[in-house]
């Protein structure tokens, strides 16, 4: 069954021809009509996917417990701007800030909030997800509005949802992955006729089969420039969480979810969920280009576990329910456990400084 952008998608196809995997991308998630982000309510439990905030507040009260160390780390400046990007529902800066008010209430009175949004929608439900503690947050449309001043800035499954290009072996080399219409005059995959430049490949191209798919991701390199250019200016840290590879590499990892399953990418656009795994190196690289130390990525799992998530999640079992307790135990194993289903070793974190400074639970900055 079709979906209206699917239409829409055919139509523009028919009059201009094939379209780019990136242009297909953005349409999935931002056409003003038909755009998943503009028409639904993505996440939670009624959604077609939950975040790891969504999952219990002890993702957000570990993130809380970094920014706080990170501050002190940094020599507790003060005028801090304490930041997030793709925020969702505010579920996570509501337990950073919770977290933050007890165990550095210095940097809670003296720090700006500020959530990055670009979604009315979702401003509106961030509002009414922190409560009173909506009198300290500023919102804004795009990172450049930012108030100069150092930064702690979070960044939980942003980079996911900003689209990528997709290259296609052939036997003439690379070429873009077009989205294209095929004899029954529904969405296919086709290889475009422009390549992309060698030095841009990862080792090991020329030994690919016909085929095989790389992934390059200017629009999220770009985003972690900015971010990066903005740190080195002004100072501070920023912690990227993510699904995604550590090391640059070959493969299709273009997905759709659609009421919690994955859901072929062409089949609902509009309706499902279009994403696609982050590839840390490249955003790494992008950081130390810019004169930042790199933390990590190490595994969510790890990073969490390292902050002290089971002895946190004793605390908040302690003398309730059987009931509670066994819910607690199970939202530990979901956030920091491996396996399917489980977002340990799937998700990945990378934290980037504008100094040289020791960042716990990771080893050393390089």
């Amino acid at each position: 069954m079709s979906t209206p952008l699917a239409e829409k998608i055919k139509a523009l196809i028919r009059t201009n021809g094939p379209i780019s995997v990136t242009d297909y991308f953005s349409l999935c998630l931002a056409d003003p009509e038909h755009g998943y982000y503009r028409t639904r309510e993505p996440f939670g439990r009624e959604g077609d996917f939950i975040t790891a905030p969504e999952v219990s507040q002890l993702f957000g009260e570990m993130l809380g417990v970094f920014m706080v160390h990170a501050w002190q780390k940094h020599g507790m400046p003060q005028g801090v701007r304490f930041a997030e990007i793709g925020p969702g529902r505010g579920t996570m800066m509501a337990d950073m800030l919770r977290v933050i008010a007890r165990l550095a209430p210095t940097l809670y009175d003296n720090a700006t909030f500020h959530l990055i949004e670009t979604s009315e929608r979702l401003q509106a439900v961030q509002r009414q997800t922190l409560g009173a503690r909506a009198e300290r947050v500023t919102w804004h449309e795009s990172f450049d509005q930012m108030p100069a001043g150092f930064l702690l800035l979070a960044a939980n499954e942003l980079f996911d949802a900003i689209p990528i290009r997709q290259f296609v072996r052939t036997q003439s080399g690379f070429r873009e992955r077009m989205v294209g219409l095929d004899a029954d005059g529904e969405l296919t995959f086709a290889a475009g006729v422009a390549g992309i430049d060698p030095t841009l490949l990862p080792e090991g191209h020329r030994n690919q089969r016909p085929g095989a798919i790389y992934e390059f991701a200017p629009a999220r390199e770009a985003v972690m420039a900015a971010i990066s250019e903005r740190l080195r200016m002004q100072g501070g840290t920023a912690l990227v969480i993510d699904y995604g590879h550590v090391a640059s590499g070959f493969g299709d990892t273009l997905q759709a979810v659609l009421r919690h399953a994955f859901d072929p990418p062409l089949a609902h656009p509009g309706e499902a969920d279009l994403t696609s795994h982050v590839d840390f190196q490249r955003l790494a690289e992008v950081a130390r280009e810019t004169g930042l130390r790199v933390h990590g990525p190490q595994h969510q799992g790890d990073f969490l576990m390292g902050l002290g998530l089971a002895d946190r999640a004793s605390a908040l079992g302690r003398g309730r329910d059987e009931n509670l307790q066994r819910q607690i135990i199970a939202d530990v194993e979901r956030l920091a456990g491996s396996g399917a289903g489980n977002m340990g070793d799937l998700f990945k974190v990378l934290a980037v400084t504008s100094a040289e400074v020791p960042l716990a639970p990771f080893r050393r900055a390089d």
